[in-house]
């Protein structure tokens, strides 16, 4: 989005640099004709520095084109994040401005029977099983132009037929590792005993309709399960698309209630009105979200519910070279964010200079906090705070 801001003045700024020096070549073929030297001199000399000037804003363009925000493609960048970005590089000036992305993978729709191989079948719940959380993309709108498979709109329904094909892969899953534990249990094995207790337990319950992550079973020793890759143990959102989000909707009503029984979160959003936003260009979707009476793109909300859902949080580093984000997991220590730049960095690890954003704003960057007293030296025991500014000493 930030692209957008500089477009249409770097896109001048091009034409108006390869107008001035194609003009400038013609120059210097008449003084060369009339062999008029300093002329020819200068205007050559200018020609390099509109060359020169004509690199740095290509440049520029390619740097800010790497903050710009992807609608529907798989690598999403929130607004305010690169706004942060943005607003920490005006005191850094970097060479680069780096944010961290989240990926979200468009996979198809799941029908009846899928556990069993109908449709994309076990296609689908291969690539489903290599995501980290699961958004649930739900119909809560009636509208006769856009038929649905099952010539009704409950999304009650829909949700409850893609969940039963989970669970009932899950328990494929299991029983096959049971076949297994069994044989080895054979030993005598406390170890194994103990392990296939739980996976029975586990099995039971999600043959009662209990989805993986509700389980008490799995909710007691999680890590018994990890290997197994299971589905509905992952962690889930369910998005309600609506029509219109003013109105009162008793589909997502009727979702919502669903959500609760099963301490999930719904987010109502228009899909129609995403797909218009994202057309736009940066001030055209402002001045489109002000008509609408919102404050920012479901985009953003999206995004920011799925980082609350993974328990992530974002740090920033920032250097001449570059201001980048980083994506931690919440609760992380300042040598264990460390070590995602680079395990030395961990291994290693002394300390870390760290400012909070509001400070590292506020004061217009690290020099400006130091010297009002806001740059913090924190030690191995320190937890990582969302937006924090840090710089990391290490000795390996």
């Amino acid at each position: 989005m930030i692209t957008n801001i500089f477009k249409r003045l770097t896109i001048r700024a091009i034409i108006t640099c390869f107008f001035l020096t194609y003009s400038a070549n013609f120059f210097v073929l008449f003084c060369r004709a009339s062999g008029n030297l300093y002329n020819q001199i200068f205007i050559e000399s200018l020609i390099f520095s509109l060359n020169i000037l004509l690199i740095i804003i290509l440049t520029a363009f390619s740097e800010t084109r790497r903050l710009n925000l992807k609608f529907g493609a798989t690598h999403l960048i929130s607004f305010p994040l690169c706004i942060m970005l943005f607003a920490q590089g005006q005191f850094v000036n970097p060479q680069k401005l780096i944010p961290t992305t989240t990926e979200f993978v468009d996979i198809a729709g799941l029908v009846k029977g899928a556990s069993e191989g109908e449709g994309l079948g076990n296609k689908f719940l291969s690539h489903i099983r290599e995501t980290q959380a699961i958004i649930h993309v739900i119909r809560c709108f009636e509208n006769p132009d856009i038929t649905h498979v099952h010539d009704q709109i409950d999304p009650v329904v829909d949700l409850e037929t893609v969940e039963t094909e989970l669970l009932l892969s899950d328990i494929e899953t299991l029983n096959n590792a049971l076949i297994r534990l069994e044989k080895a249990s054979r030993s005598g094995d406390k170890e194994i005993t103990t392990q296939k207790e739980k996976y029975e337990s586990l099995s039971a319950e999600l043959s009662s309709g209990v989805l993986g992550r509700n389980a008490s079973t799995y909710i007691k020793d999680p890590e018994a399960f990890k290997e197994l890759g299971l589905i509905t143990v992952k962690p889930c959102l369910y998005v309600g698309n609506v029509e219109d989000l003013e109105e009162e909707n008793e589909l997502l009503k009727k979702l919502i209630d669903y959500a609760e029984e099963r301490s999930s979160v719904v987010l109502p959003m228009c899909n129609q009105l995403e797909a218009e936003i994202a057309e736009l260009d940066y001030e055209e979707g402002l001045e489109f979200l002000k008509d609408m009476g919102l404050d920012e793109p479901g985009l953003n909300k999206l995004i920011r519910e799925s980082y609350k859902m993974l328990s992530l949080i974002t740090y920033f580093t920032a250097g001449e070279k570059e201001v980048r984000a980083w994506t931690v997991k919440e609760g992380s220590t300042a040598p264990e964010a460390a070590g995602v730049i680079h395990t030395d960095f961990e291994k290693g690890f002394i300390r870390a200079e760290t400012t909070s954003y509001g400070d590292f704003i506020n004061f217009q960057g690290e020099l400006g906090a130091k010297e009002a007293g806001k740059l913090r030296s924190e030690g191995s025991d320190y937890i990582v705070k969302d937006g924090d500014i840090m710089h990391f000493r290490f000795n390996v």
